[in-house]
Order: structure tokens, then sequence, then C-alpha cells
């Protein structure tokens, strides 16, 4: 079991199990002020057993819950502004036979504070048992009135993956004024796996051939990846272009994590924005983002655009209602040939956590020899040139470590990934 601020996660009935279920959301209630608190759930098959639990634990505590049902990720994140506090019952983009919880405080996840007072036994003064309640979200009537009208009817295909975007995203789009088409909206039948950003999306490419522009979600709808001209574009691509049109509306500081692409950074600056970066994760790029008053930012990795004015999280289901909303701009095309110059490559090899540290400590010694800046921010990340980087980084969610490149040549991208690859595997080896 994964047990960090992005959320808890692990294969359910093995290492996640209604147990600590009860466990962590009895303690997550000492955490919720307002004595209220929003939850909903993707479409995982133990999804609905796992939030009838946390509900229960949340009730047992004085706590009323507001039942979204099949929710996306930033559906409750935005319904939890008005109730105080938020649980997301989801594994995000990991495989179906896992599930997990997301807690939220105020609109924003929980930080490095907050964890152990979910993860250790709190103590409660209860005093009465709480109320539930289902409700329904404004999501789709506040999403449209930041994306406004979209003009033209453009032709776009959503692939669902058979998640919990299935009632949003098509209608949100559709209510914008786009032409849809909507494939894998069931999970019973889905063609693909849970992350749109590994998978290869062959049914989404083949669809969208012919349209403007494909959109695929993960189970919860906090990442979105693009396809455009029967292409599937990196996730940068994504944040690039929600970055784009953050710059369109007039923000102008942006926070972005350590292997966000350059080429972002760089649209930014010449733009007359500023950039400040943060460690790889979305309650990481949102921390520094709260501390320094940013407008907008993200993630490359995930494909996640962050706009804090509305959500304080990945915006999967908000972002590509801003995309589409730049389709027929004059400029769209030239700004997305610039997000395309440039060439990420990601990789990731198997590492059991309990030696991600001492990989870490010798890949470091290695790399301080081979490059002459080494950023350690998070991870280590060495600068090749102005165009070339590679990052090197335990994972939070996994038993991997996972190796970032990038270079505006591709060849030049993918040789960076391959050589530090080995070089993880070789200090993997002698640790062991």
């Amino acid at each position: 079991m994964k047990k960090t601020i992005s959320g808890i996660r692990g294969i359910f009935g093995e290492d996640f199990t209604l147990k600590e279920t009860l466990q962590f959301c009895n303690n997550f209630s000492s955490l919720i002020q307002s004595q209220k608190c929003v939850i909903g759930k993707d479409t995982r098959p133990s999804g609905q057993m796992v939030k009838e639990t946390a509900s229960a634990a949340l009730l047992k505590n004085g706590i009323d819950v507001f039942d979204l049902g099949t929710a996306p990720t930033p559906v409750v994140f935005r319904e939890s502004r008005k109730y105080g506090a938020g649980v997301i019952v989801t594994s995000s983009h990991n495989p179906l036979e896992w599930n997990g919880l997301k807690f939220i405080i105020d609109g924003r996840g929980i930080n490095e504070e907050e964890l152990p007072k979910i993860l250790e036994n709190q103590k409660i003064s209860k005093t009465k048992i709480g109320s539930e309640e289902k409700i329904s979200s404004s999501y789709i009537e506040d999403a449209k009135k930041l994306i406004g009208s979209i003009q033209n009817n453009p032709e776009i295909v959503i692939d669902i993956g058979g998640g919990a975007t299935r009632d949003y995203a098509p209608k949100l789009l559709s209510e914008t004024g786009c032409n849809i088409h909507v494939i894998n909206g069931e999970l019973s039948n889905c063609t693909r796996g849970p992350d749109p950003t590994a998978d290869s999306l062959s049914d989404l490419v083949t669809a969208s051939s012919s349209k403007d522009i494909g959109f695929a979600f993960d189970l919860d709808g906090d990442r979105l990846v693009v396809v455009k001209d029967g292409k599937k574009q990196t996730p940068d691509v994504t944040l690039g272009l929600g970055v784009a049109k953050a710059l369109d509306l007039g923000y102008k500081n942006f926070v972005l994590s350590i292997d966000t692409s350059v080429s972002i950074e760089k649209f930014i600056k010449e733009r007359g924005g500023s950039v400040q970066r943060s460690k790889v994760g979305e309650a990481n790029v949102i921390d520094l983002m709260l501390k320094s008053n940013a407008q907008a930012g993200g993630e490359g990795s995930s494909a996640g655009f962050i706009l804090p004015e509305f959500n304080y999280c990945r915006e999967g289901i908000l972002t590509s209602g801003l995309i589409a909303s730049m389709l027929r701009d004059s400029n769209y095309q030239e700004i997305l040939n610039f997000m395309q110059s440039y060439h990420q490559t990601r990789e990731k090899t198997n590492v059991d956590s309990q030696f991600h540290d001492k990989v870490i400590e010798n890949i470091a010694k290695e790399m301080s020899k081979n490059y002459s800046e080494v950023i350690t921010l998070d991870g280590i990340k060495g600068i090749i040139d102005e165009d070339s980087w590679v990052l090197i980084r335990k994972s939070n969610t996994e038993d991997i470590i996972r190796v970032s490149a990038e270079s505006n040549n591709k060849e030049k991208s993918m040789k960076i990934t391959q050589d530090n690859l080995k070089l993880v595997r070789e200090c993997y080896e002698r640790v062991r």
C-alpha cells in the first residue's frame, strides 16, 4: 500500500481493505472543521463498497456527508470548496484491481503535516451521528462560465475510458458548442487501460482522424491526453495548450513541476510570464502555487493543467473545454507546433521501494561526474544544455524509478533516457 499526500492506494482485498478505509476516514474526521464532507467515487468495481464504508466512518464521527455518487476527482474538489472537505474513492490511473482514497481540506489536497494525522489513530469527540444527503454538482455550469461559448462547432471525439467523466465531459463540451462523439463510455466494454498517458489509444486515434481533436480521460478524470491529426500527443502538449489558453486569459505567474517540458517554460517567458519550478506531484505544484500566489501551471508528466481560480487539482475536464475553445483560433497550430518541437521521453524501471533512496544516492554520485549542473529539488535533474535535460526520481505511488528526458532532438532524447535507465539498473544491482 502507498500512503502519500497524493492519496492512499493499494490492491483492494489485499493491502487495501475496508478495515483501512474505516481507519483512515475515521482519522480524517478529526481534520474536518466544517463538520461537512462531500464524497464521490470513480467506476472501479470495488468503488461502491469502499464509498459506503468511508461514509459510515465519517457519519459515526458526526460529519454530515454529501454524496455525489460516481463523480470525477475535479468535480469533488470543486464541490469541496462549498462544504469544507472531501473524500474521493479512487486509485486514479492505477489498474482496476487497485483502489484508494484522496482527501481534501478547504478545496486542496492534504499536505505533509496533515498526512500523519490520517495515518495515525485520532481520538474524536463526537456529539451526534452525522446526516447523509445525495447531491448534484454545479461543476458544468461553473466551467461553462469560464470557458464561454465555443465558436464554429468543432468536431471532438471523447474517449471516456470507462471512467467517471462519462456524465460530465460530454455534457460540458456539448453545451459549450462542440459536436461530440463518445467512445469507451462504459467500463465493461472498454478497449483500453485506465491510464491514457500509458495507453496507445488506438481506437481514439482512428475515431478522431477525420475530426478536429480527440480527448482521452483516466478513470477519475484528472488526467487528459490529446489526440490530434491521427497522433497521440505527449502529456506536456496537453499542459502546454492549457498554459497557452491561460496566457490568453491574462494569467502571467505560473508554477511548473521540475519534470515539465522546457518548451512550456520558454513559451511562458517569451510572452512576458514568470515560472517557478516545484517538486513533481500535484500536491507539490499546488503547495508552491499557494505560497507564491501563482495563477496557473501544472505538471507535464501527468498532463495535469491546474487553474487555482477554479480548482486546486489537475483539471482534465475543464482543460478539455479550454483547449476546445482554441481549436479554430488562427494561432492554435503555431502553438501546437511549438510544443511539438520538443521531445520528451519518459520510462520507468522496477525498483523495490526499500532500495529507492540508496539507488538515488548512487545515481547522484555518477551524475555529478557527467553534468555541469545537477538539481536535487526532487530526485536528480541533470542539465545537459539549454534544450536538453534528464530527471531521475523515485515514484511516490509505485515500486518503480522514473527516468524522464527532453531535447529538441528526438533521437537525443531517447538516447539520454536509455543511457540513464541503464545507469539506474546498474545502481540497483549494486545495492541489492
